[in-house]
């Protein structure tokens, strides 16, 4: 009987020891390790973000969300401006052709719910920005690709133009002499526009449109409308979009990747810092092409980066309306 008392007392006495000590050691590590006060930050909105310098394609959105519009008018709107530039040979009309001649266009578009449209190789419409936003709200899809997309948009009022214009063809009948394709960095042979918007509602949007690479193999199509890719948007957290090499964004879902990054507390910077390292570390032929991206968060916050010097984004918010020359990896 003595023993069980003896007993009973002594675990009672561990067990005071035991949490006495795990108390102690609690505020010592709260002394040495106080608890961060969550401060939160006044979101910087609305905001514009574009790949390179596209300033009519920027203030056209900037407009739209100062009107109090929603960003996904602002990003159709402003994609719009450089689809409809014949001077722009890497967008819409006017955009390089394909080997065959013929010009082929894709785009994408994603809204604040997530949802998301696209078109692919699509010949004979000018803004396929638009037709890709129709396919989204008018479709059961989410992606049109050839013959399909053209007849859908046709179907939806588009008309039928010949995207080749005078000097693209001319620049194919002398690439023809030659036959030959050789990336050329913050060129290659293309330039993609990417543009994310935050309204005034802090809601997000994005878009992305090209004419992909010049003289691409016929069917060729690049990261620019795969979602994931080319661009992607979480109203949570963020959105992100690309330019550059589109094999080599698809390799690594960068788009997505950006946002996950910054899911994961990182700023739009080191997201877009840590997309393009991942590219640079599995491909050694890095040097040779140019791929970069631009990002947004919740907070209005921004950032840009690419593999080499050159690149640069267009970014509007509150007073500021500047070009914003990228930070780069290879400085060798």
């Amino acid at each position: 009987m003595k023993r069980r008392k003896f007993l009973e007392k002594a675990s009672l006495t561990g067990l005071a020891v035991s949490v006495g000590a795990t108390l102690v050691t609690s505020c010592a590590s709260e002394e040495k390790h106080p608890k961060k006060k969550i401060v939160k930050i006044k979101p910087i909105i609305p905001v514009v973000i574009a790949t390179w310098n596209v300033e009519r394609a920027c203030k056209t959105a900037w407009e739209v969300l100062d009107k109090n519009g929603t960003a996904l008018d602002a990003v159709e709107q402003g994609c719009k401006i450089e689809e409809a530039d014949e001077k722009d040979n890497t967008v819409g009309i006017g955009g390089r052709p394909d080997r065959d001649g013929n010009v082929t266009l894709d785009a994408c578009i994603m809204n604040k719910n997530g949802n998301y449209g696209a078109v692919v190789c699509m010949q004979n419409i000018v803004h396929p920005i638009s037709v890709a936003r129709k396919v989204m709200e008018d479709t059961p899809h989410v992606l049109l690709a050839g013959k399909g997309a053209e007849k859908f948009a046709v179907s939806k009022g588009f008309k039928q133009v010949n995207l080749l214009t005078a000097a693209s063809k001319k620049g194919w009948e002398e690439w023809k002499k030659t036959s030959k394709y050789k990336p050329i960095i913050n060129i290659e042979n293309h330039d993609t526009i990417g543009m994310l918007a935050i309204d005034k509602n802090g809601d997000i949007s994005g878009a992305c449109t090209t004419s992909g690479l010049a003289y691409k193999m016929a069917g060729r199509v690049g990261d620019s409308p795969i979602i994931g890719a080319g661009l992607f948007i979480d109203n949570k957290i963020g959105g992100a979009t690309a330019t550059g090499m589109g094999e080599e964004v698809l390799k690594t879902v960068g788009s997505f990747l950006i946002v996950e990054l910054m899911r994961q507390g990182k700023t739009p910077q080191e997201s877009c810092e840590e997309a393009v390292h991942r590219i640079v570390s599995s491909n050694p032929n890095y040097k040779h092409f140019q791929v970069a991206y631009v990002a947004v968060n919740k907070q209005g916050e921004t950032g840009g980066y690419s593999i080499h010097k050159g690149f640069s984004y267009r970014l509007s918010q509150e007073n500021i309306h500047k070009n914003v020359i990228s930070d780069y990896f290879n400085k060798g």
